[in-house]
């Protein structure tokens, strides 16, 4: 006889999950809040789809917090098994030149989505849409749905929680599930934004000139940590990737201290022995003209520059090169975890075991970003939900 499977929640990972269950085995229904399926699926694939990422196995582990929840997790749904598996429903993948994961030129986000929902037509599986989860009565999952539910959604064999983090509330990651949990005595990390802005109070008179610009081929530092890439100045204060891969390093020095102190080397191909030489050729040039013509700086770097430094220190040249490679820059505060492209937090990992259940609540599991653990953009988050949805059919399969 078939088990009865909740899947309460219709983003990557429960798709993923559902689309490798045995369908001799599992009866599947899937209960999503929204009016169909992939919401944030398809938010996240509005500036370029990226699935997964290429790099060696030992440095993708590396990339997320914490590393030992996922070393056995993404090695059993590599990126060459999440590329094989698109390409047997479709969807061609390929390695763009930063060695992300992206579908093949023309297909689109809501291409992808409905290859999955194609397969999981082929597998039987049930999606009951405008059915929002609101906890339990009777140890009995209840939905308020449209149209009306009478009564409980019923019992289940197997519940599976894939509900999400807290950001991007307009694809109905709310986070409002944790209270459910609370009232059942599991753990929750208060949820906090990654992956986001961060806010430097600049001046007026420097956003005047510099607000909307580029900052590239520069490295930031934060505390041990270091990242190559591009920063973009904004009102708030800095976005890119290259800062939002330094999201848990700044949020531990915020949490600690309220601000916290990234350091930009302005010029990373060159030492600070390098560029003291450079200067040694000063001649009669002002020290923008020195800037310009020894170090190729455009205005964006030197008004930085100005607006960091004091005047003392902009004009004597054995400060401005230390600072050139050493440019501290102080964060307020993050950006509202409602723009975060994720965040942290949710349920703590010490609440599950290694199979993904519940340890209070046997026969339920939590997969996906409800779960409190981080990662970087570039594929890394999309492929962690993809990997969970995969390990846990696995595992059910085996049953």
């Amino acid at each position: 006889m078939k088990r009865s499977v909740a899947i309460i929640g219709g983003g990557p990972s429960a798709l993923i999950l559902a689309a490798h269950l045995n369908e001799q085995k599992f009866n599947v229904t899937i209960y999503e809040r929204n009016a169909a399926p992939g919401r944030k699926f398809l938010v996240a694939g509005e500036g370029g789809f990226n699935l997964s990422h290429s790099e060696e196995m030992e440095k993708f582990i590396s990339r997320y917090i914490p590393r030992d929840f996922f070393k056995n997790i993404i090695p059993g749904f590599s990126t060459d098994n999440l590329r094989d598996w698109f390409k047997n429903i479709g969807i061609e993948t390929f390695i763009g030149t930063s060695n992300r994961v992206f579908p093949i030129k023309g297909i689109k986000p809501i291409d992808v989505l409905n290859a999955i929902l194609n397969e999981l037509r082929k597998k039987n599986v049930t999606i009951k849409t405008n059915h929002n989860w609101k906890g339990w009565e009777n140890e009995k999952l209840i939905f308020e749905a449209s149209p009306p539910l009478e009564g409980a959604g019923g019992g289940f064999d197997i519940t599976i929680f894939s509900l999400g983090g807290s950001s991007w509330k307009v694809t109905g990651s709310d986070g409002t599930w944790t209270n459910y949990f609370s009232e059942k005595k599991i753990e929750i990390i208060p949820f906090q934004a990654s992956n986001c802005a961060q806010e430097v109070k600049w001046n007026t008179a420097f956003l005047n000139k510099a607000e909307g610009k580029t900052l590239k081929n520069i490295s930031i530092k934060c505390g041990p940590n270091e990242q190559k890439g591009e920063l973009v100045i904004t009102k708030f204060g800095l976005e890119g990737g290259v800062i939002y891969a330094m999201s848990p390093q700044i949020r531990k020095q915020l949490n600690e201290n309220e601000t916290a102190t990234i350091y930009l080397d302005l010029k990373p191909s060159l030492s600070i022995e390098q560029i003291k030489d450079k200067f040694s050729a000063r001649g009669n040039r002002s020290i923008k003209k020195l800037l310009i013509d020894r170090l190729n700086f455009d205005d964006t770097q030197i008004e930085l520059l100005k607006t960091i430094l004091s005047k003392d220190d902009f004009t004597y040249l054995e400060t401005l090169a230390k600072k050139i490679k050493d440019l501290p820059i102080i964060i307020s505060s993050s950006a509202p975890i409602d723009e975060a492209i994720s965040t942290v937090g949710g349920i703590a990992l010490t609440e599950i075991g290694t199979d993904f259940q519940l340890k209070k609540l046997p026969n339920n599991y939590c997969i996906g970003e409800m779960l409190d653990w981080d990662a970087p953009t570039g594929g890394y988050l999309l492929h962690a939900c993809f990997a969970m949805g995969h390990n846990l059919a696995e595992q059910l399969n085996l049953e």
